[in-house]
């Protein structure tokens, strides 16, 4: 096991306190926004002096209090009495006043590196915000659980949401920081970034992390965030339960109705690098099956660089049809296609499992478009 790297916020503070000094600053930031040794970034940007004249939260809040797709409203925060601007209430991206008072902007979320997980949106819309009303950003950057993967289809200008801000595959393998470098190429951004790299990442060593801070209520561990991009999808078809209020969200799919033998053996036929497939009882605690024992599969990753988390969700998708037909995903009264399509950003994979076409094909559609986001990317990249 590697040592854990020490976050951007350190770099920040002990090699570049010039970007902050004698400028009034806002701060984007969770309760995973916190330093080497478990102190908030607020309060260590606060202790060195700098100027925070604002605070902005993302989705869930900047206290994280708030659930997933809960508008958050403003406030002001009881220890310093500074503003909170929510950037998931009225406005998703900050406004001319919001900015008004500010000369740079801290960006200091912990993300997941999968473009439905709504922070990496928040980052494209505060530079956007920042380069439009000639303010700066400097993004003090952290961990993915995901760095050496990249995995599932590039997005669609016809899908583009909040759960699908940027043109990069669903498992896109940057850190905020590299994120934003490359956001601001992509978009072709006249804006003032800098990113304060952190100290011993590797990209080629990254290994799960043991001081994991939960940066939403559902993301409650690294085996939680790297399988997101896997099972996300099944937000949009309440059929099937992902483990959301249990301990392990995100790392286990089921129903009442389902026989977790025969989905397992289903999806022996399947290669999937990485993961190993285990049959699993749980009960589910939130959804259409609250209360009840769902029977499923629970998702073990055994080598995170081999992992392609969206091929083993569209190969479970298609094992769930294989044993009970398409009907039983997406036929439901509650089954949502049209959500399905934006959490993917495109509608080609749904058509395709409709249409019977083996994961191993549906894969084979979207990586070119992967290999040649690698190459493009590498321009971004901080870490080897």
């Amino acid at each position: 096991m590697n040592a854990e790297p020490a976050p951007g916020l350190e770099t920040l503070l002990r090699d570049h306190p010039d970007w902050l000094r004698g400028r009034r600053a806002g701060l984007v930031a969770h309760p995973a926004s916190v330093d080497a040794r478990g102190v908030p970034s607020m309060e260590r940007l606060r202790q060195a002096g700098v100027n925070l004249v604002a605070l902005f939260g993302p989705e869930h809040g900047f206290t994280g209090s708030g659930g997933a797709g809960e508008t958050i409203p403003d406030g002001r925060h009881p220890a310093s009495g500074l503003h909170v601007y929510s950037l998931y209430g009225d406005t998703r991206k900050p406004t001319p006043a919001m900015l008004r008072d500010l000369e740079v902007l801290i960006f200091d979320l912990q993300d997941v590196g999968a473009r439905p997980y709504t922070y990496v949106s928040t980052l494209r819309y505060v530079l956007e915000a920042a380069a439009e009303n000639g303010k700066a950003v400097i993004v003090a950057d952290r961990p993915i659980p995901l760095p050496r993967v990249v995995d599932g289809p590039m997005l669609e200008a016809a899908f583009e949401s909040f759960v699908g801000a940027i043109r990069t595959p669903i498992a896109y393998g940057m850190t905020p920081g590299e994120t934003a470098r490359w956001l601001k190429e992509d978009l072709a951004l006249n804006l003032d970034l800098r990113v304060a790299p952190m100290q011993g990442f590797r990209r080629d060593r990254a290994e799960r992390s043991d001081r994991w801070i939960p940066p939403s209520p559902a993301i409650r561990s690294w085996a939680c965030a790297a399988s997101f991009p896997a099972t996300v999808f099944f937000e949009a078809v309440p059929a099937v339960d992902h483990g959301r209020g249990t301990e392990t969200p995100f790392q286990v799919v089921g129903a009442p109705w389902l026989d977790a033998l025969a989905l397992a053996d289903a999806l022996a036929g399947h290669p999937l690098p990485g993961v190993r497939i285990e049959p699993c009882v749980y009960p589910a605690r939130q959804g259409p099956y609250q209360g009840q024992e769902v029977r499923g599969i629970r998702l073990e990753i055994t080598d995170a660089a081999l992992f392609r988390p969206v091929q083993t969700g569209v190969t479970i998708l298609f094992a769930l049809q294989s044993v009970y037909g398409s009907e039983a995903i997406w036929e439901t009264p509650d089954a949502r296609p049209d959500f399905f399509d934006k959490l993917m950003g495109t509608d080609t994979v749904r058509r395709a499992l409709l249409d019977g076409s083996a994961p191993e094909a549906i894969v084979a559609g979207w990586e070119n478009n992967c290999s040649a986001f690698v190459e493009k990317r590498r321009v971004a990249l901080l870490y080897r």
